[in-house]
């Protein structure tokens, strides 16, 4: 399946870089660009995208915005959002993942996390840059006294994953570290976010650092 991308940015040379870099890849085709956030919805209506690469800070309608209309109520098969810019404020990242998001990427986050951000999205998988993840998420590990005691729902194995995803680490790392296939991290993360009801693996991150099974570092 090729993945159809709008991507939406102010910066023209943002917009030529990611484009470039999607480009290069068999299954991803680039389908349009906008400027600003009205004309992303606009050409996000006339291409009807699998995923939009949404920028921040844009004229006329920031990309928060545009991503709050794109997943208005009763909107018909909106497409997947990845949030991708220079500012990783936490408001913003709060913002993006509440409004529906399915990544929230740094722009220096790289090429390689760029291309997994965009499939993740477009499988229904989020990916957030693994530097936003830690720092986040390392505000919810509780003190040593206030550990869960209660047994996981979880196997040991799914446990190793879940510690691994939690730590940012995309699935492809993951299918290295532990040496089994991305494949078989995908079953997994299927078979985690049935147990633990989440959504997608941020919840699952979540997760793992409220119930105190990964220790900061």
């Amino acid at each position: 399946m090729i993945i159809r991308v709008l991507i939406a940015d102010d910066q023209a040379m943002v917009r030529a870089g990611f484009a470039m870099i999607l480009a290069a890849e068999d299954d991803i085709e680039v389908v349009a660009e906008a400027a600003d956030g009205l004309q992303a919805l606009e050409l996000a209506e006339r291409h009807r995208p699998d995923v939009v690469l949404m920028d921040i800070r844009m004229p006329r309608l920031d990309g928060l915005d545009a991503l709050r209309r794109l997943n208005r109520p009763g909107a018909v098969d909106p497409p997947k959002v990845v949030v991708a810019t220079t500012f990783d404020d936490d408001e913003y990242v709060h913002r993006a993942l509440r409004d529906g998001a399915c990544g929230f990427l740094i722009k220096d986050s790289g090429p390689a996390l760029l291309v997994e951000a965009v499939r993740a999205a477009a499988s229904g998988e989020a990916l957030v840059s693994p530097s936003v993840t830690m720092r986040l998420l390392r505000r919810l590990s509780p003190p040593a006294s206030g550990r869960r005691t209660a047994p996981s729902p979880l196997s040991a194995r799914e446990l190793d994953l879940v510690r691994l995803v939690a730590r940012g680490r995309t699935n492809a790392e993951i299918a290295a570290q532990l040496s089994i296939t991305v494949g078989t991290v995908k079953t997994h993360l299927g078979n985690v976010q049935a147990k633990l009801d989440a959504r997608n693996r941020v919840e699952i991150a979540a997760w793992a650092w409220e119930s105190g099974f990964v220790g900061q570092e």
